[in-house]
């Protein structure tokens, strides 16, 4: 069978699969009436009856295989129908999805050095999707920025592709194994949801840890995405730190740097102002950790050293070291749990007061540090983006009430690098102003990304706004290597 491609996913007829959940709904109701007929009205009858002889044996035996095949013909149009719904809803979920992100790409200015260029999508090999720039240069130059969105399109996008295959194979599946082999044999498996196919599928690859391969941590994400929230309940209460390791709690917003930087690496030759501005900076860079700037001091090495590899943020030094880094943390988790823990509360009602989990996730949000307040992250990073996610978990506590908590983690990101209006002033060190930028446009330094998460951390949702908002406490940063080494976080 060829592969699930893009072009099946946004050009899919959901049409024709509406309408066969409809049917298939009549079809239920029909064959609840004639079991009910088959049931309580020719079965009583013929079993009430005072009939002797073999046409009684025979016809109540007949009755009583009639009814019980009626039975048989509800129970399967019932899960069938069951299984078709739950595909729908799955679908069109993940379409909308991919039609909203294709408009978002193609939509801004043909200029591919503008902060919101427009992209091409198409169909790439074997189910992915490539994403391009509309514009395209001679020298193939494209702005950091605009790599960004071009890759967070295509990972997207091939994503829901994957998914919508996933479905479709489970869908498929659990049909097969409602109808059986034999179209005169009604009634085998009975499915309530695609749950019956995904958790089994969930729990297998959530078991295997860390030790999962990068396909299965990526499908397994997919599945948490897709299960119910009584089925995400279970997966959770059983692999927690299995889900953990395939990533749940990665943020889906974007995590693109909000501006171009400094622009193409290397574009000019270097001057004498240069080079001084090297050796200015060097010395910053060695003596950072000296005036209790080591991240400041990491993170400039880095860029130094001209490698331009990405480089891990310690999310939870920075929440411990910065009380306004927390703060922001604070605001972003206030101002969606009640919605979050209200919602919990309503499937937990809806799943007959059985546990349940639902994913979630804040909006990004810009901040600035204070050079005053932080200036070891604000020589770091200045400013840079943030998010929560989640999982808000509902089960009853030993009075039978719910108890509702979140277990969640703090994600950051940014692109190092110094805008032309920058500069290092503290103490005996003074780099002008739009200095530091020049040394990435003359091939000295080169930008990087940047991007960390948080351990994970516990807040019981009482729905009164109270409650610890806890730093982490995660295990020992790693001091391995020297300061531009990328896995050092101290």
């Amino acid at each position: 069978m060829a592969k699930f491609t893009y072009t099946d996913l946004v050009g899919l007829n959901l049409g024709k699969l509406k309408a066969a959940v409809d049917d298939w709904k009549s079809m239920v109701g029909g064959l609840d009436e004639l079991r009910t007929l088959a049931t309580d009205g020719l079965r009583a009858k013929a079993n009430a009856a005072v009939w002797r002889g073999a046409n009684a044996t025979v016809t109540k035996k007949f009755v009583t295989a009639t009814a019980k095949e009626v039975g048989d013909l509800h129970a399967e149009a019932k899960s069938i129908h069951a299984v078709l719904d739950d595909a729908y809803t799955e679908l069109s979920r993940l379409q909308k999805l991919a039609k909203a992100l294709t408009s978002e790409a193609r939509a801004g200015s043909p200029d591919i050095e503008s902060n919101n260029p427009s992209l091409l999508v198409f169909d790439g090999k074997e189910g992915t999707v490539r994403v391009s720039p509309m514009e395209c240069r001679v020298d193939g130059y494209i702005p950091a920025r605009a790599q960004g969105l071009i890759d967070y399109y295509a990972e997207n996008l091939t994503d829901l592709v994957a998914h919508a295959a996933e479905i479709d194979k489970a869908t498929r599946d659990l049909l097969r194994k409602s109808h059986g082999k034999s179209p005169h044999n009604a009634g085998h498996g009975k499915y309530a949801s695609l749950d019956a196919a995904q958790l089994p599928r969930a729990m297998k690859l959530a078991a295997q840890g860390d030790s999962a391969g990068k396909e299965e941590k990526a499908e397994l994400r997919r599945l948490w995405q897709s299960l119910s929230p009584g089925a995400r309940a279970e997966l959770w209460e059983k692999h927690k730190d299995g889900l953990k390791d395939a990533g749940i709690f990665g943020p889906t917003v974007k995590r693109i740097s909000p501006d171009a930087g400094s622009g193409r690496h290397g574009a000019r030759e270097p001057g004498v102002r240069e080079r001084l501005t090297e050796a200015e900076m060097l010395a910053f860079a060695g003596g950072g950790g000296w005036l209790g700037m080591s991240d400041a001091s990491r993170y400039l090495d880095h860029y130094l050293s001209n490698d331009g590899t990405p480089m891990e943020i310690s999310v939870d030094k920075m929440m411990e070291d910065s009380h306004f880094f927390r703060d922001q943390v604070k605001k972003l988790i206030s101002l969606q749990e009640d919605e979050w823990r209200d919602q919990a509360l309503q499937e937990f009602k809806e799943n007959g007061n059985r546990p349940v989990s639902i994913p979630v996730e804040t909006r990004s949000d810009g901040f600035r540090f204070d050079p005053d307040d932080d200036p070891n992250w604000f020589y770091a990073l200045g400013s840079a983006q943030a998010n929560v996610t989640g999982v808000v978990t509902v089960k009853a506590d030993d009075n039978g009430d719910p108890k509702v908590g979140l277990d969640y983690q703090v994600n950051a990101w940014d692109r190092y690098n110094w805008s032309k209006g920058k500069g290092i002033h503290i103490g005996p060190i003074s780099v002008p102003d739009g200095q530091p930028a020049s040394l990435h446009e003359t091939g000295l330094a080169k930008e990087f990304d940047v991007s960390g998460n948080s351990a994970v951390m516990y807040r019981e949702l009482t729905g009164s706004g109270d409650g610890e908002f806890p730093v982490p406490e995660g295990p020992g940063l790693g001091q391995d290597g020297g300061r531009a080494d990328p896995d050092r976080q101290l």
